[in-house]
């Protein structure tokens, strides 16, 4: 049975008061691995022994850039060890400016190798504003792809809402891609369950199998509920693998 993984942050709603119990639930949806989005003060150990017990496994954490500061990474290193971790990837920065984007890449050049010393890899993840021009003259992804060995976690949704074609996203950029977010919605920004956007979902999910990349599933609607929304979610991607 083809495998799925879901990005924490889809049931926040829950996860937010109780990690653990939501973490409990997803694994009853039927998700085989999950990519967190916070802790929420829950210790390493207490989210290791949730996941061994309800057979998650961890595929990666968004984990925010202050936290892989010259002063916060070792911290941070020795939580991702105890829980198992090997795959940190950063969920966006501000790009804004030149010299935001100069930053960003000083500080994806500095950790990552610390990272990789711990076994650990360094990817990021992408929103729409990546792929877009800016008044400095400069396409930060572009950038990112020239001056970093940085992998990308490339959020489908926020690709085609970028205007381009996130098949061919993921193919330009395949030696540098593990992991993708398999996400819907429509062209006004709002998000939708799989299969109830206008995104190329199928087309994403064929290509991911072909070429085995793993699946993180995002669905930030939390219609009616975020547990409701994954479960249509799921219940999709079964529907194709059928």
């Amino acid at each position: 049975m083809m495998e799925y993984g879901l990005q924490m942050y889809s049931v926040r709603d829950i996860a937010k008061d109780d990690l653990l119990g939501a973490l409990r639930q997803v694994a009853d949806l039927g998700y085989n691995f999950v990519e967190f989005a916070g802790f929420f003060g829950n210790s390493a150990k207490d989210v290791r022994d949730t996941l061994d017990a309800c057979g998650l496994k961890v595929s990666g954490t968004h984990t925010g850039w202050a936290e892989l500061t010259a002063d916060r990474i070792d911290e941070t290193i020795a939580y991702h060890k105890e829980l198992g971790n090997t795959n940190i990837i950063i969920p966006g920065m501000p790009m804004g400016t030149e010299e935001e984007l100069n930053k960003a890449i000083d500080l994806i050049n500095e950790a990552q190798p610390k990272l990789a010393a711990a076994g650990i890899a360094l990817g990021y993840h992408n929103h729409e504003y990546e792929f877009k021009m800016m008044a400095y003259g400069k396409i930060p992804h572009e950038e990112l792809e020239k001056r970093t060995n940085v992998e990308f976690e490339i959020d489908t949704f926020w690709a085609y809402f970028a205007g381009l074609n996130p098949v061919e996203v993921l193919e330009r950029l395949k030696d540098r891609i593990r992991v993708i977010h398999l996400k819907d919605g429509l062209l006004d920004r709002s998000g939708r369950s799989l299969g109830e956007g206008t995104a190329p979902v199928a087309a994403v999910r064929e290509y991911a199998i072909k070429n085995g990349l793993r699946m993180v599933v995002e669905s930030e609607g939390l219609q009616p509920t975020g547990l409701e929304e994954v479960g249509r979610c799921i219940r999709y991607l079964r529907g194709l693998d059928e």
